[in-house]
């Protein structure tokens, strides 16, 4: 085995995610068109504006309109202060606190995090990259969506807490990032580049009312809705596939893997394509 590369469910070369910030009343549009074209996103909620009812979403319609419908909820801080800004024990209250005060409210474990404000973009008060991520870690958050890296690489992170997303909705060379994303066909490539392709969009939701495009919305979901060549996932579904890939095990000789997940998992080894169940040894001839 020379070159091989993860794929996702089924096969598939290509993933999507969307993630929105703060709860705002304006994410029933938001979720109406997402559900209209089966996308799947993840919702970063502070914990702090539902316990003291801001303009956000209250708990019923959380679970109802976000949990209920398959979308992922993260945590946005106890009060979306940046990581950045905090020193090391304020940061890990804040984190902590979100993350605690919504796994009371809804049950289930929280995992997943987008910085707030400036995240971890601007370091100050004596707060270092480095510790924030080591404090993420021990508090079981998983990833964390940062900002400011808006490229066209489609690459998964390199760095979980420092997720760089594709771009921001209104950045105006997404429409056309998407239709290179779309383009793509990774079998005819050179074969030791075929590796799995995301895009992942971010914003606010309140933004499309305030800029009044929510046309722009529609054509990004016209366009990358229903192609058989896509997954359409939350961003902790993306972390626990990717891991869930990463856990298989290989023979020196990479003629033997092992499965030891719960997941099946898809992925190509030069240029065949194999899936492997959970518990199931496969041997390449």
């Amino acid at each position: 085995m020379n070159h091989y590369f993860m794929r996702f469910p089924n096969g598939k070369c290509k993933a999507v995610t969307f993630s929105y910030d703060d709860g705002c009343r304006s994410d029933y549009k938001l979720l109406e068109i997402l559900n209209k074209y089966n996308m799947k996103c993840t919702f970063n909620i502070s914990s702090y504006n539902i316990v003291n009812e801001k303009v956000v979403l209250d708990k019923e319609e959380i679970v109802e309109h976000i949990l209920n419908k398959g979308h992922e909820l993260a945590n946005h801080g106890a009060k979306h202060r940046a990581p950045g800004a905090l020193s090391l024990t304020d940061g890990i209250c804040e984190m902590l606190d979100g993350r605690r005060e919504l796994e009371r409210m809804f049950g289930g474990i929280i995992r997943g995090l987008a910085y707030p404000n400036s995240g971890v973009c601007v370091m100050d008060n004596g707060a270092a990259y480095s510790d924030v991520k080591a404090y993420l870690s021990n508090l079981g958050i998983v990833y964390a969506r940062s900002t400011g890296g808006d490229n066209s690489k489609f690459l998964l992170p390199d760095d979980w807490h420092n997720w760089m997303p594709t771009a921001h909705h209104d950045n105006p060379e997404l429409l056309n990032w998407i239709d290179d994303f779309i383009a793509r066909d990774i079998n005819s490539i050179y074969i030791a580049r075929r590796r799995p392709l995301l895009m992942y969009i971010w914003g606010h939701s309140a933004e499309f009312d305030r800029n009044n495009n929510w046309d722009r919305l529609e054509l990004i979901c016209e366009k990358l809705y229903s192609r058989d060549d896509i997954w359409y996932a939350t961003n902790i579904e993306i972390y626990d596939y990717t891991m869930a890939y990463r856990s298989l095990q290989f023979n020196v000789d990479r003629t033997i893997c092992y499965n030891p997940t719960q997941h099946s998992i898809w992925f190509v080894a030069d240029g065949k394509d194999y899936c492997i169940n959970p518990g199931e040894t496969l041997t390449f001839i």
